[in-house]
């Protein structure tokens, strides 16, 4: 059984691929709209998936900027949309196989942004969406690993880690490299950058920090390894001269973003973890004022004061999506298809509305949250049989659906006001 996980693992890893054809952005067309399906839910109550102080209304006052430093905590705050969606384009590539099994991000330098095909050829785009530059660094034999390109945008520079070992830096203006190194083991985790330092974890749950200037690795902490390997991206934040990642097997560990050496070592799971840890889904880890928030698939939300280590609350929600931080509140949505609202400081559930009783009955079980971005009237959020759910924050009902795939889609990116999203095969802007 081992073995076959292995296998499994290794050949959605590898399987990937886009073909050679050139991408293009099509015309825009109209959005599908779907209607709601508005029957009753709940004949028989379940105490943790039953609607909560529904009544209550939740207004955001205003919209706030994102500091420089949200990109090294995770921190997405609100963001500044808040229209209708009516049409999309796309920028279109060959379909991307187990997409579902892979998290992808898309880099905004404020002006233009940067994604990545299956032969590693790295695109820029501007804001009208047409290509600046396209750059690749592969050999003919790289380019046959179906590429999957984890990056980070700091200043003029690129950082791009890959699933074959591989990483280097270019700069962003003109795609030119930089510098280029090989690792022992394939990296599955977000990128940061701190003064100087490179920081990123490889399959084997090693945290390593690399040279800015020529990528050379400056130290590595090597935390608990599993045989079987997560097929979910492993989550940093840095805060307070501290880096702060997450294992396959759910722990939270800390440690001086300078030397390496450990500062905090926090378990959350039981030793029964290392026979399933290929099951474990956590949320990426998201830090403000002090406190680090996240939450798993096994019914568990946490919140950790960062000066002490210590558990400030802890709560029972079923949930692999990035939550949101807003003033006083926490957002986050639970894997059945639930809206949280929680008070930030002391964990307690405000409200919780039914997002998915727009669905049918017989088929919200199989639909899961992907990720979600929150304007202040507005959120959106995605889900695994591609739909996007246009919700009232005030209300906390969704108000419309749209469809944009019948399979997975990534979270929503929000570039120039408007949103773009990642399928198998393109880039889709809606707006």
């Amino acid at each position: 059984m081992i073995k076959f996980y292995l296998l499994f693992f290794l050949v959605v890893l590898s399987s990937c691929s886009f073909d050679t054809k050139s991408g293009f952005w099509t015309e825009s067309v109209e959005v599908q709209k779907e209607k709601k399906n508005t029957k009753t839910l709940f004949e028989n109550e379940q105490v943790k998936n039953e609607e909560f102080n529904k009544n209550l209304k939740i207004k955001i006052q205003n919209f706030k900027k994102k500091s420089n430093l949200s990109n090294l905590t995770n921190y997405q705050g609100i963001q500044n949309f808040n229209r209708d969606i009516n049409k999309k384009s796309r920028f279109k590539f060959s379909k991307i196989k187990n997409f579902e099994y892979f998290e992808t991000d898309i880099i905004f330098d404020g002006r233009n942004f940067i994604f990545f095909d299956n032969k590693g050829n790295l695109i820029k785009f501007d804001k009208k969406f047409s290509t600046i530059w396209k750059k690749n660094f592969y050999s003919k034999q790289e380019k046959k690993h179906n590429l999957i390109l984890s990056l980070y945008s700091y200043d003029n520079l690129l950082l791009v880690f890959d699933n074959i070992g591989k990483y280097y830096a270019i700069n962003t203006n003109s795609g030119d490299l930089i510098w280029s190194k090989r690792n022992s083991n394939p990296f599955n985790s977000q990128i940061k950058i701190f003064e100087d330092k490179v920081y990123a974890v490889d399959l084997n749950n090693i945290l390593r920090s690399f040279s800015i200037k020529d990528g050379r690795e400056i130290w590595n902490y090597k935390s608990e390894n599993t045989f079987l390997k997560s097929t979910k991206r492993n989550s940093l934040i840095i805060y307070d001269n501290s880096v702060y990642f997450n294992n396959s097997l759910g722990d939270i560990i800390s440690v001086n973003a300078q030397t390496g050496n450990l500062q905090r070592y926090i378990p959350t799971q039981s030793s029964a973890i290392y026979e399933s840890a290929f099951n474990l889904i956590m949320s990426d880890l998201v830090a403000d004022n002090n406190n680090l928030i996240f939450s798993n698939n096994r019914n568990e939300f946490y919140s950790i004061n960062l000066n002490n280590g210590v558990l400030n609350w802890k709560q029972e929600i079923n949930s692999s999506v990035s939550p949101i931080f807003y003033e006083n509140f926490i957002f986050t949505f639970s894997n059945e298809g639930y809206f949280f609202v929680l008070d930030r400081n002391s964990g307690n559930i405000l409200r919780i509305t039914d997002i998915f009783d727009v669905f049918h009955n017989k088929k919200r079980k199989n639909i899961k949250p992907v990720g979600f971005i929150a304007g202040t009237e507005l959120i959106l959020l995605s889900t695994n049989n591609g739909r996007i759910l246009t919700i009232d924050i005030e209300s906390g009902k969704t108000k419309s659906i749209f469809k944009i795939h019948n399979d997975k889609i990534s979270k929503p990116f929000v570039f120039e006001k408007e949103v773009l999203i990642i399928k198998n095969d393109s880039i889709i802007r809606l707006n």
